[in-house]
This record gives structure tokens, sequence and C-alpha cells, in this order.
């Protein structure tokens, strides 16, 4: 049995109270209008993450026109850019942090900064959520697959899939508090009130053609359902599988497992698409990718593939799981390595076809992510492809845990800048930071995600003895 000690439970505790200092510090100087160290404070007006700002007020001008493009274009300038302008060049480059060819009102900027506190949270929110979910779809993928190589890692996926029920509370206050615009929360600017509304000076032609599947009660429900399958799928299968090791018929238990396991992977495909949409594709209300979803997946489940490995290296490291040897670690970082080149792939497909179309309504998504954020943007890419392929790519790095343990640090960065620019340029803007707030929020969640996986551990034995597959999985070797 796993002993969750006092040392590990003091330092989860310890990282939570950072956590709740950091997120009460964002609120009291970013939402106030305070700017952290590194970030782009109310002087630099410059306009470059958005297919025509997210801001209310940016559609007044839009309203007044007769042109089909002006609810989508902020500013004439903005409208004759895209028509005329190359944007090789950062002259015609409005998006570009040197040129201040359009720039925000005092309001939106205001509207940027109060939502940088809540931007950060949705940030980790999400990032830890895909951390729980990727565990439970990977879990449910060997028991409908008949798995037997992971059966002595089931009990750390089903600790991780357990964790899912803390950021999904964090996510239905985030939409709750965005709805009501609670503590000036305008993430998804959808929300904003009147922009449905052909009466309203706010009114937006195009979001307004998304109202079927953007509004307020079917969004607020979906996140419900997601919840209650996702949640209970955890619960469902953590039971069952705990019952497996009292009941006299497992063959039936792990059948019955087989089958659920099945039936969640169909519930899923479905929701995990969706998820990605409403949460991170809507803030870019304008934009929308049929890859993102896909592309969505592949970053949350190497992200878990990452922390899975490297919690069983913890567990190994402290002399626990000897069932687990270096065929299971290497198959571990096969994972790793190989989804990365899957999430690589996914990437450049879809920067690729955008690029190359060169379609105005396309581009906008990127060329704000290429201007102002184009540092961050290259090293989230050399963090998530590069490293992994310059370390992983033998058999014995696979097997060395120091090279698995420093690959996958790399990763759990570039995936979280992955996450971060994601969301903050379509939330936040030029107003960007990533100080103290933000590592400290990070540490608050990872102090969670410890305390509930570790407790989980040390609740029930880390072999599932009397699964069929276990002497198979005990005695795995490539």
């Amino acid at each position: 049995m796993f002993e969750f000690t006092g040392k590990l439970k003091n330092l989860s505790i310890i990282l939570m109270l950072i956590g709740v200092i950091s997120v009460a510090g964002s609120f009291m100087f970013n939402g106030g209008g305070h700017h952290e160290e590194g970030g782009h404070g109310e002087e630099a007006h410059t306009e470059h993450a958005k297919e025509g700002h997210h801001e209310e007020t940016g559609h007044d001008e839009a309203h007044a026109s007769h042109d089909p493009n002006a609810h989508y274009y902020e500013t004439p300038i903005e409208r004759d850019y895209h028509k005329t302008s190359s944007r090789a060049t950062p002259d015609n480059n409005h998006f570009d942090v040197t040129n201040g060819a359009s720039t925000l009102t005092d309001e939106q900027i205001h509207h940027q900064i109060g939502n940088k506190p809540w931007a950060n949270l949705l940030v980790n929110t999400f990032f830890f959520l895909a951390i729980g979910l990727g565990a439970m779809f990977f879990m449910a993928v060997q028991y409908a697959a008949q798995a037997g190589w992971t059966v002595v890692v089931l009990r750390v996926m089903e600790a991780m899939a357990s964790f899912m029920w803390v950021p999904m509370i964090v996510m239905l206050i985030l939409i709750v508090t965005g709805m009501g615009h609670v503590g000036g929360n305008h993430l998804w600017h959808w929300m904003a009130e009147g922009i449905m509304d052909p009466t309203s000076p706010h009114y937006d032609s195009i979001i307004a053609g998304k109202e079927g599947y953007l509004n307020n009660p079917f969004y607020l429900g979906r996140t419900v359902v997601y919840f209650i399958g996702w949640v209970g799928a955890a619960f469902m299968l953590r039971k069952m599988s705990i019952g497996m090791e009292t009941t006299n018929d497992t063959a039936a238990q792990w059948k019955k497992m087989r089958n659920f396991s099945a039936g969640f992977l169909v519930f899923f495909a479905v929701t995990s698409s969706m998820m990605a949409w409403d949460y991170i594709m809507s803030i870019d209300t304008h934009w929308f990718s049929t890859l993102f979803g896909w592309y969505i997946f592949a970053g949350m489940f190497v992200t878990a593939l990452t922390v899975l490995t490297l919690i069983v290296l913890y567990l190994k490291n402290k002399g626990y799981m000897p069932e687990v040897n270096h065929s299971h670690i290497q198959d571990l970082g096969k994972f790793m390595f190989a989804f990365s080149v899957f999430w690589t792939y996914l990437w450049f497909s879809q920067f690729m076809l955008i690029w190359y179309s060169n379609i105005p309504e396309e581009v906008t998504y990127y060329m704000a992510r290429w201007g102002e954020y184009k540092g961050l943007f290259l090293t989230m890419v050399a963090l998530n492809f590069v490293f992994p392929i310059l370390i992983l790519m033998s058999r014995d790095s696979k097997r060395n845990y120091g090279f698995l343990i420093t690959a996958g640090a790399i990763m759990l960065i570039g995936h979280w800048l992955d996450v971060f620019i994601l969301i903050t340029p379509g939330s936040v803007g030029g107003q960007w930071s990533i100080g103290l707030t933000h590592i400290g929020t990070f540490l608050g969640f990872a102090g969670l995600f410890i305390f509930v996986v570790f407790k989980a551990l040390a609740k029930a034995p880390l072999m599932p003895t009397k699964h069929p597959m276990y002497v198979e999985s005990k005695h795995h070797h490539i």
C-alpha cells in the first residue's frame, strides 16, 4: 500500500496556499489595472490579437457600415488591410508589435486588463483538466483494447482521473461568472450583452449566426453533461476496479469494465472536441478550424502521458511498484515520444493550411500569435517537438529515468505555454504577462493535483492483483 506521507501532504498544502495567494494577488493587481513585470501595459495600445477585436466597443463602427465584412473587421484600416495589403511585411501587418496602425480604446484596454486574472485561471484549469481527462481516456483505451502491459500502472491512471472534479468545478465558476461578467470576466466575447441582438449597437452578425450553439443555457448545460459524464465514468471505473479485488468472478467484472470503457470512448470522442470548441475556440469567436478538436486532444493526451510517466517514476524511486520494469518505462517513453510527434503533425497541419490559403478570416488567428507572442509561440513549438525528438529518440534514453524526467519537465512547460497561447491572445491581447501570479497559480493547481491524486493512491493497493492480465503485465518484456 502506498502511504501518503505527512511530508508530501505538507508540500501539497504549501503549494495550494501559494496558489490561493497568487490568484488573490492576480485579482487585486491585474484586475485593478496594475501590471506585472514583463507584461505589456496601457502604453502598448496596439491591437495584435483578434479578428475584429473581442470587446463590445469594437462593433459600434462596424454596425454603422454597410460593408458585408464590417462586423468582422474593427476599423477601416483593418478592412483595407485585409482586402489589399500583403501580410508578409511588418508595414502592412497591423498585428506586428512595431506597427501602430490599429489602436485600442481605454475601455478595451480596461477589459483586457480585467481579463488577466480570469485568463490565468482558465489556462491552469484547462491544463490540469486535460491531465485528468487524458488519463481517463488512456485507461478506457486499455480496457476496451484488452491491453495487458499497462495493468501495473492502472491505479495511477485511476488516481489521475479522479482529479477531474476539481478543475471542472473551477470551470463552472468561470462560465457562470462569464455569463454575468462578474468581476470583469469577459473571457468569452460572445457572452457580451446585445452581441446577438440586431437592435443593439454591439450587434455582431457573425457571432449571431452561431447563436444556436453559443448561448448561455446550452453552454452551461453542455458543461454539466461533461462534468457528469467524465467524473462519473472515472468514479465508476475506479469503483469496479477496486471491486474486482473482492469479487469471485473477476472475468465477468473485467468484461463489464471493458464494455463500459468502450461506451465511454464514444462519449469522449464527441465531448472532447466539443469541449475544445467551447472553452478555447469560442474565445476567438469569429475564427474556427475543423482540426481544432484533434489538436487539443493531442496536447491533452501527451500531457497526461507525461504526468503518468513522472508519477510512476516517482513511485518507483520511493520503492513502490517493483512490478514496473524497464520495459514498462520504455513503453511509456514511446508514447511520450510518439504523441509529441503526433501533436507536431497536427500543429503543423493546421498552421500550414491556414498560412498557405492566406484567407483573411483564418490568418488573423495566427497573426495575433505571430505578432507580439512570436517569441513564446516559437519557444512552445521547440519545447514540444525539438526537445522530445532530441532526448527520447533512442531506445536507451527511454529507459533512462533522468532523461525521461528531463524530457517530461520540458514537455509540461511547453504544453502549458501552448494552452497559454491558445487562450491569452483572444482574451488579454497586448496586455499579456507571465509573472509570479501565473507561476504561483500553476503551483497551486499542482498542489491540489498532488493532494487529490496521491490521496487516491493511498486508498487502494497499487497493484490490481485480481485483474485477469496482471501476471502478463508483471512479466512484460520487450
